[in-house]
């Protein structure tokens, strides 16, 4: 085993960290207040390749793997998770979507770019308003019409859902065959019939850009589709698996995020004349907060390098979710009171990353989700 991150890695890492700094912090507040999402960040991450990391070149992508593009969503994460979901979605999601489907190499080639390299946004349509958790609840339906499908049905919490340009669609095809008859497509924004809904008004994660989808008699070729009648659960299935690693590194640089916070202000505040971090209490509670955080990130470079490696990462992505997601929950929260009332106060940022850190112990998979998938394992 080598704990120890490449030079590749290590640029990716300063890389993703300077921009996050530089460009990032200033205004991350107000994004926050006004629910404003900085597209110009984005298309300045996509320059940079972080977009496209873990594909291939012919893709659109890097050529590079989960490892670089972990740390990269980690880094973004410690200042705004609003971003780094944004990203998240567009990779693990929908770029997983076509990657873990049937798609041909024409239709990789097709869809990947604009996203992996041109700047454009994806997302990532599974849940509806009967179907979370239990995608038994399904209710959007893809009919076959000669050379073309006719999609109906509605989708919500699609992340990236008012700015994007590409839709990885799951959909039923056959009603009493359910889940089983599940297929994937791919429908583009400006399709007859497709419509956004309204945007969500989130707890945390406020500047994202979350809304519902509407498919009213959406036609589309054939030749939309990537994962064939039956296949579609496995590719989503497959899809999600990767996602939790990407949610899993916004855990893990939530956390991090309000720690680092919480450490320099207990070296600047003072109560009966000292600085705080020498109340032993107070000291102890952080040692404990930083052995939870490191604990975490070994659990998502695991994952990570699983899936570089090719190795099954179901498992340790699912493990690396629940840890890292149930880690920045609690640390997010305990930052906030060691900071006391500060902590409560927006202008400190922690508050809202506790907000913001709540979300991750729900999507791609709830931690009472991640339980079911790990205890399948467990008895064997």
């Amino acid at each position: 085993m080598n704990f120890e991150l490449n030079e590749q890695q290590l640029s990716i890492q300063k890389m993703a960290r300077e921009f996050t700094e530089k460009k990032v912090l200033p205004g991350v507040i107000e994004r926050d207040e006004s629910r404003e999402y900085n597209v110009d960040l984005y298309k300045e991450m996509s320059k940079m390749g972080f977009i496209g990391l873990p594909y291939a070149k012919e893709y659109g992508g890097q050529g590079l793997g989960y490892m670089e593009y972990a740390l990269a969503i980690e880094e973004i994460s410690k200042v705004d998770p609003s971003l780094s979901v944004s990203f998240s979605v567009s990779t693990s999601l929908y770029g997983g979507s076509l990657y873990f489907s049937e798609a041909t190499d024409e239709q990789l080639k097709r869809w990947m770019p604009p996203v992996m390299r041109d700047g454009h946004f994806g997302s990532f349509g599974l849940t509806e308003p009967t179907a979370g958790s239990d995608v038994s609840g399904m209710k959007t339906f893809a009919e076959r019409q000669g050379d073309e499908f006719v999609i109906n049905g509605s989708k919500c919490f699609i992340t990236n859902g008012p700015l994007s340009d590409y839709y990885a669609v799951y959909a039923l095809t056959d009603h009493e065959m359910g889940p089983k008859s599940m297929a994937t497509f791919i429908v583009e924004r400006n399709t007859p019939g497709f419509s956004i809904g309204a945007r969500h008004n989130t707890m945390g994660i406020r500047s994202a850009m979350v809304s519902e989808l509407y498919f009213d008699n959406v036609r589309i070729p054939v030749g939309n589709m990537i994962s064939t009648p039956g296949k579609g659960f496995a590719t989503a299935m497959k899809t999600l698996d990767g996602g939790r690693i990407g949610i899993a590194s916004q855990a893990l640089g939530i956390a991090e995020g309000a720690f680092e916070i919480a450490r320099q202000y207990m070296k600047q505040r003072e109560q009966f004349k000292k600085p705080i971090y020498k109340n032993q209490h107070l000291a102890f509670r952080m040692v404990d907060m930083a052995n939870q955080i490191e604990m975490a990130k070994y659990m998502v470079y695991k994952a990570a390098c699983d899936k570089d490696d090719h190795k099954p990462f179901s498992q340790s992505a699912a493990k690396a979710k629940l840890i890292a997601a149930e880690t920045a929950m609690r640390v997010a929260t305990d930052a906030v009171q060691m900071m006391g009332g500060n902590g409560y106060m927006k202008e400190y940022h922690v508050e809202r990353l506790m907000r913001d850190a709540k979300i991750t112990q729900i999507y791609e998979g709830t931690s009472e989700v991640q339980k079911i998938v790990l205890s399948k394992t467990l008895f064997d």
